[in-house]
């Protein structure tokens, strides 16, 4: 019920996810009638889908801590709680995004001792697809929460793009060990010190996230979310050019339609990417952009799946207890400060 369109988005996403071949079953949560009325044009897929009726919406301004004292019974409280009663494997939702956070963190817990989740998304590169992380869920963080982004960027690249061990990268002003502020020096510090299951390459600068340097980047949710939207506008800029300069004359109308197959492709690749799941979870939540139309909803499903036939939690928990029986405790970072 969530996002810009609603039931009249998610119900062709769902239909064409399957028209790809995903073999899944769906429970969609919210109001039964809209939700028929969208599934009416779709008969494809009516013996795949349920309808699970909710009370209420929670709505695009609501904060966090409001859904949290009304959202229950609401759609997207109901959709986590399928996946937290085991009767879905994931869930996907276009709806508000701190709202899904907050509700996600409360019902399925984090793993590890982990505080927040983490919200990635898959930039597309020359190479494939680079996983950056945070893009909004965390404004400001410290080392360790940096190493943590470090372990689940990499299960996820590992799960989603089939890296056999991720290369990963700490975003920073310069690639020299002594730039940047102290939390990304330390960050920098444990990641090389440490034995885990990815490749640590180092400090990346901006340039590096289009080029596909690494499989992940690392930052903060402040810095992630301005690279994450600089790079859709930029994306929205390319595609009104390409448009703008194919349509000034006959000849270049020709020279479109002559390529429009090649044009088509481009267009795909620069779509801002879309579905970003939640790392850190017990449990699988995928945010999908609250404008995606039915091809960028059907991309959330589809990853909302491969992660969840993945053993992505998995090797996730398996990195963090070891970062967490190797790095010093608060007090001793704090105390080698102190010395320093």
């Amino acid at each position: 019920m969530g996002g810009d369109h609603g039931p009249s988005v998610v119900a062709p996403g769902v239909a064409r996810a399957v028209k790809d071949g995903l073999a899944a079953r769906f429970l969609l949560h919210g109001d039964p009638a809209a939700l028929e009325a969208a599934l009416a044009r779709l008969p494809t897929i009516a013996g795949r889908v349920e309808i699970r009726p909710a009370e209420r919406v929670i709505g695009a301004d609501e904060k966090p801590a409001q859904a949290m004292r009304r959202g229950k019974g609401s759609s997207m409280w109901n959709a986590v709680e399928s996946v937290k009663a085991g009767e879905a494997a994931a869930c996907v939702s276009a709806g508000n995004t701190g709202a899904l956070m907050a509700i996600s963190k409360l019902a399925l817990r984090m793993t590890s001792g982990m505080e927040r989740p983490a919200l990635v998304v898959s930039w597309p590169t020359p190479r494939g697809h680079t996983a950056v992380l945070d893009v909004g869920a965390n404004i400001s963080c410290d080392a360790r929460r940096l190493v943590e982004f470090a372990i689940m960027g990499a299960a996820f690249h590992h799960a989603v793009h089939g890296s056999r061990r991720a290369t990963v990268g700490l975003l920073n002003v310069g690639s020299e060990d002594e730039k940047g502020h102290e939390e990304v020096r330390e960050a920098n510090r444990i990641l090389r010190e440490m034995t885990l299951e990815l490749d640590y390459v180092g400090f990346v600068e901006g340039d590096d996230i289009p080029k596909g340097s690494v499989d992940v980047v690392v930052t903060d949710g402040f810095t992630g979310n301005v690279a994450l939207k600089t790079g859709e506008g930029l994306a929205r800029y390319f595609r009104g050019e390409l448009r703008r300069t194919f349509s000034s004359g006959p000849f270049a109308q020709l020279g479109a339609a002559i390529a429009s197959t090649a044009l088509r492709r481009m267009a795909e690749r620069l779509d801002a990417p879309n579905g970003g799941p939640f790392l850190g979870l017990n449990g699988i939540v995928v945010k999908s952009h609250g404008g995606a139309d039915a091809r960028g909803f059907a991309t959330a499903i589809r990853l909302a799946a491969g992660l969840a036939t993945s053993d992505f939690v998995a090797q996730i928990d398996r990195n963090l207890r070891a970062m967490t029986a190797a790095m010093p405790t608060t007090n001793d970072m704090a105390g080698e400060r102190t010395k320093a």
